[in-house]
């Protein structure tokens, strides 16, 4: 695997929204030469953690814990393949396109130093509406689902500037292990690592609560 970079940087082109649950989205990203990060207020309806960005749906998006949306290029490669089709660098949604880096990998609050910034890994993604009806797929929640890999959000711990190219530098990894792809998998339903991250503590506020809530009702009805 090549170094990790930073392939493109991206915000939003404002569109209609397809799916109708909102009047307009940003999911339609394009490239631009860079981009400025900060760390918006605490709440979804506090916007992006990247100047110029657009939020349509300021109830689930935005806010400290969604502030810079990161999606590998190798992972649309194999969806363009799957679905037959052109996937430019921010198709996803994605504001750093990345190369060289499973995502999927990085362990929840771990840090991540770009160009003049430090990233932390946040929460996973929770595939829309929104995002279906942007690519025009079937089924394509519990297809994306299927994959495992939804990308990975971050919170800005250091405001700066990221360009194509930046390198990518994880620090040392949280010891309690939980990956991206195992949040993002609980966070869809999976139950086989539901008492890991819960017991992690790692994920914030409603995401922790609403998984402890869950694993509470499992363990409840397993002693019936």
């Amino acid at each position: 695997m090549s170094s990790p970079l930073v392939l493109s940087t991206n915000i939003a082109v404002v569109r209609e929204n397809a799916a109708g649950t909102y009047s307009h989205t940003g999911i339609d990203k394009v490239t631009v030469e860079s981009i400025s990060v900060s760390a918006p207020g605490p709440k979804y309806g506090d916007g992006s953690g990247v100047a110029g960005d657009f939020i349509g749906d300021d109830k689930h998006h935005g806010g400290a814990d969604k502030a810079v949306y990161a999606f590998s290029r190798e992972e649309l490669d194999f969806w363009a393949q799957e679905l037959g089709r052109p996937l430019p660098d921010g198709s996803f949604g994605e504001n750093l396109t990345t190369q060289g880096i499973d995502l999927a990998q990085l362990i929840i609050n771990q840090r991540v130093r770009i160009g003049t910034t430090v990233l932390e890994v946040s929460v996973p993604r929770s595939p829309c509406a929104t995002f279906a009806a942007w690519l025009d797929e079937k089924g394509w929640v519990k297809t994306f689902t299927h994959r495992g890999d939804c990308g990975a959000y971050f919170r800005v711990i250091t405001p700066g500037d990221i360009s194509p190219g930046d390198k990518l530098i994880p620090e040392e990894a949280p010891a309690h292990g939980v990956t991206m792809a195992e949040a993002f998998a609980v966070k869809m339903g999976g139950k086989d690592k539901l008492a890991k991250v819960v017991n992690a503590h790692c994920l914030p506020g409603h995401h922790h609560e609403q998984l402890a809530n869950r694993l509470e009702r499992e363990k409840a009805k397993a002693s019936r």
